[in-house]
């Protein structure tokens, strides 16, 4: 996290003191190297540090933080100029690297790196002074313990049997968490809702005041009604609110219900955008946190979190494309894909509700635990 921070704040300064076009270059690499790391380790950081009861809310609280953020941002650059909205955007960066010597190291990689008794200590501190946590130290131990005989697997020692369902459910999720139009709609919404007859300012705000309530639902029912139920009604929503904007531009297109058409749009646009908030938006990151081994989850995740980010922009670099050959084709094409995630998540991913990561990564990588 510190060299994410660095990374960060340095992209931030090479922004706000540009005076030619390749300082604007390094600054968006730094800041998106940066933001790249963070968004694989926090949520893996915090899965590893919170009780099994709470850690799922707690990983997802990471994507309604994002919310918030970009939300905030959007409010203050319509006052500033994008020179201080750089230098503003230093102030989180350079909290977070402030506050990084305050906080603990994750018991679980202590125990990995052999300090089980900084390990325990950790967890201690964690759980409270009076919290038990016995059982819950001998089971990273003995977990621990069990993949000790295995080393640490790269990139390509990922693609073994013994890690085969974690990766199809991590990378899958990933892939249809994208795929599914997420950052194409969100990013070119405006142009959306200028196409379906709709003033843009009015989409813009509904979108803001749809995403940061249902990303905070989706929080709070995270552990509660658990992950699989979340996801599947989350995929549902999404492919029902682009089969809804699909609809729209065919009729337009078709030149009837004129009055009724962007209605349509709107509504399809928001239906996707809080369903995509309730569940899709945070739920991957949280089940990618849980699902891999200690001993590949370095690797695992950052080839995971590759994939998305990869994902994400061959659908906002596509997604203009798609539009100009046909918006009704490019609604359904998503609504589609969205269908086939409540498919592969009612087939292949598994309920990570009140169980610990050891009793997670041994029922999914059962061989591992047999050799």
């Amino acid at each position: 996290m510190g060299f994410s921070e660095l990374f960060c704040i340095l992209g931030w300064l090479a922004i706000t003191f540009s005076k030619v076009v390749w300082w604007l270059y390094v600054g968006r690499l730094l800041v998106g190297c940066g933001i790249g790391l963070l968004s694989y380790v926090v949520p893996v950081y915090v899965a590893e540090i919170t009780p099994k009861n709470l850690r799922g809310g707690f990983t997802a609280v990471h994507q309604l933080m994002i919310c918030c953020g970009m939300s905030l941002t959007y409010l203050i650059g319509a006052f500033v100029n994008w020179r201080i909205l750089a230098l503003i955007g230093i102030i989180p960066c350079l909290a977070q690297l402030l506050s990084l010597p305050f906080i603990p190291d994750s018991p679980r990689w202590l125990a990995k790196v052999g300090r089980m008794k900084e390990s325990d200590s950790a967890l201690q501190r964690l759980r409270g002074k009076n919290g038990d946590v016995y059982q819950e130290a001998t089971e990273i131990r003995d977990y621990t313990e069990s993949l000790q005989q295995q080393t640490e697997s790269s990139i390509i020692g990922l693609f073994q049997l013994q890690y085969l369902r974690s990766l199809i459910v991590g990378v899958g999720l990933m892939i249809l968490q994208q795929f599914g139009g997420i950052n194409g709609i969100v990013f070119y919404a405006n142009s959306i809702f200028i196409s379906a007859g709709l003033s843009e300012s009015i989409g813009t705000i509904a979108m803001v005041a749809v995403k940061i309530p249902m990303t905070t639902l989706g929080v709070l029912l995270t552990d509660k009604s658990g992950r699989r139920p979340l996801l599947l009604l989350s995929a549902v929503g999404t492919c029902l609110g682009c089969f809804l904007a699909a609809v729209s531009f065919l009729l337009q297109d078709l030149h009837k219900w004129k009055e009724v058409s962007p209605i349509m749009a709107f509504v399809g646009v928001l239906v996707y955008v809080g369903s995509f908030s309730l569940g899709m938006g945070a739920i991957p990151w949280v089940i990618m946190s849980e699902i891999f081994p200690i001993n590949v989850k370095g690797s695992a995740g950052s080839f995971v979190t590759l994939v998305n980010w990869l994902c994400s922009w061959i659908v906002s670099y596509a997604f203009n494309f798609l539009m100009s050959w046909s918006s009704t084709g490019t609604f359904f094409i998503f609504a589609s894909i969205c269908g086939f995630t409540v498919l592969f998540v009612a087939k292949l991913v598994p309920e990570t509700k009140g169980r610990t990561l050891e009793e997670i990564q041994a029922s999914l990588n059962s061989y591992s635990t047999k050799k």
